[in-house]
């Protein structure tokens, strides 16, 4: 015998096809196909123009982590939204927050080494690509960060006594916006592992 579907079931099922989750994937999908590009543009210019590959700066292999951290935080964020934890949901929140500004700050950094040891954008065609690459990816998660500064500011203005705290939990919307936004931070997570371990394995071959 079938099941009839919950309430909570049917409204999943039109959650997946809400405007906001179609209009994700095709950002997603988009920055997907761009970096494969410039990545494949990277490879071929090396290959066509016999061009050394970039040195990569070891402050890009300590911010993974940092991004790391930040995709967990907001993973335990959605968590404690799941389970009513007013209280470990804006932590979780403001954790997230100072990752991601410190993953920016780092990334100013690690930049700034290269300036220093002279490696500079018109140094050669590969530097270029690598300066074009982590500028590109560090602009979407600038672009991030005022959701996530929205998200927390609403958490701790609305979130006030037990009834504006359950009014908050049973929004549908927040959820959804909740979820894309969680996706859409693991997604720049799992991108910059795919750009720290290509230009990884580039300087090895």
């Amino acid at each position: 015998m079938s099941e009839t579907p919950t309430t909570q079931q049917q409204q999943d099922r039109q959650m997946i096809f809400h405007p906001s989750n179609i209009m994700l994937f095709f950002l997603l999908a988009g920055l997907s196909f761009l970096f494969l590009a410039l990545t494949v543009s990277y490879v071929y210019t090396r290959t066509t123009m016999n061009v050394a590959p970039v040195r990569l700066p070891w402050l890009f292999l300590f911010n993974t982590l940092i991004l790391l951290g930040s995709s967990y935080t907001m993973m335990q964020a959605k968590k404690c939204y799941i389970q009513d934890n007013t209280a470990g949901y804006q932590q979780q929140l403001k954790y997230t927050i100072i990752l991601s500004v410190l993953f920016m700050l780092l990334q100013g950094l690690a930049w700034y080494l290269l300036f220093t040891d002279n490696i500079l954008l018109n140094s050669s065609t590969t530097t270029a690509y690598l300066y074009v690459i982590s500028f590109v990816h560090l602009a979407h998660v600038v672009a991030g960060l005022p959701f996530l500064i929205l998200f927390y500011y609403r958490a701790k203005k609305h979130m006030i006594d037990p009834v504006t705290v359950l009014i908050y939990f049973s929004d549908p919307e927040k959820r959804l916006r909740l979820r894309l936004l969680t996706v859409y931070w693991h997604f720049l997570d799992v991108l910059w592992i795919y750009l720290v371990l290509f230009f990884a394995v580039n300087m090895l071959v």
